[in-house]
């Protein structure tokens, strides 16, 4: 949808939103009341790159469920869960860490990320995001949440190839 390139090297930190982003926003719950969720395991490489190469990454999310604190251990990446305001929880991150807020990039989806979006210096949702959020981010990915949305910004934003730089250099 967009062409535009973002230096990976310009950016402190990239923090995505979970159910939407990392999912595709749908919820299964069986007979017993479990919840679970469909995420991309090619996402997973791209945590991975995300961790080899030190660039911090976090989850923020409204929703407190052991859904996300799973698959955030999973990915090793850490999570802020039950977060009724977005950018109270991205200045805990940027402050505890002393990360600047014009280098972060946030990955959102909807309506409750308009706020912290609009205050990152960069922001990025997927194909299928709310179309407020569409109209302020600087990126606008091909992915709809839950299909790659972390692996595509690093190989058509960022412009890394992933393979090169993990598995065959």
């Amino acid at each position: 949808m967009t062409s535009l390139r973002i230096n990976f090297e310009d950016i402190d930190v990239i923090v995505f939103d979970f159910d939407g982003v990392l999912t595709n926003n749908l919820v299964y719950i069986d007979q017993s009341g479990i919840e679970t969720v469909r995420c991309s395991r090619a996402d997973g490489i791209a945590f991975e790159f995300f961790s080899k190469k030190s660039k911090p990454t976090f989850i923020i999310s409204t929703e407190k469920n052991p859904v996300v604190s799973m698959r955030a251990k999973k990915l090793n990446v850490p999570v802020i869960q039950g977060s009724s305001d977005k950018i109270s929880s991205l200045n805990k991150v940027l402050d505890d860490n002393g990360y600047d807020i014009n280098k972060t990039l946030f990955v959102g989806n909807d309506i409750n990320d308009y706020a912290v979006m609009k205050k990152c210096g960069y922001s990025a949702c997927p194909a299928d995001s709310h179309g407020v959020i569409k109209e302020i981010a600087t990126v606008v990915l091909e992915s709809k949440g839950g299909s790659g949305v972390a692996r595509e910004l690093l190989e058509k934003i960022f412009g890394i190839n992933i393979l090169e730089s993990l598995y065959t250099g």
